[in-house]
């Protein structure tokens, strides 16, 4: 799996319903769902928990889901394909799917769909991964 991979498949579930622990592109996704169905449709199935609460302390779910995915924390800037670890409230993390240096793919609780658009430069980067492969 590369990161213009994953970009793509997160694109795709773009108007995907939002669906809190969803797993399933079918009836709806929250963040890691996303994470998991883009990676899934990158050919690397991985099952990710969903028994997490919206609003925690312990960064410790967020950063091992990445890792079971095959992700490898990077520091370089931003790019397509980059997994974001965000915090959008107060002990509130939130996945996304980075498309270019400035754009991502979510979940949007709110609007309860996944969009696509701006990263927001008011929710802290908690951390970012990259896809591994022979690759890339």
């Amino acid at each position: 799996m590369t990161g213009p991979e994953l970009a793509r498949a997160a694109r795709a579930l773009v108007g995907t319903p939002f669906r809190l622990h969803g797993r399933d592109p079918g009836t709806g996704l929250d963040c890691v769902g996303v994470l998991e169905a883009a990676c899934a449709a990158c050919g690397t199935p991985v099952r990710l928990p969903n028994g997490y609460a919206l609003r925690c302390r312990d960064l410790s779910l967020p950063a091992g889901l990445a890792a079971q995915a095959g992700l490898r924390e990077t520091g370089a800037p931003v790019e397509a394909g980059h997994v974001l670890l965000m915090r959008p409230a107060p002990y509130q993390h939130h996945l996304a799917i980075a498309t270019a240096p400035d754009r991502m793919v979510h979940a949007h609780a709110g609007l309860r769909r996944v969009v696509e658009g701006p990263i927001p430069g008011d929710w802290p980067l908690l951390g970012h991964w990259r896809a591994h492969s022979p690759r890339n």
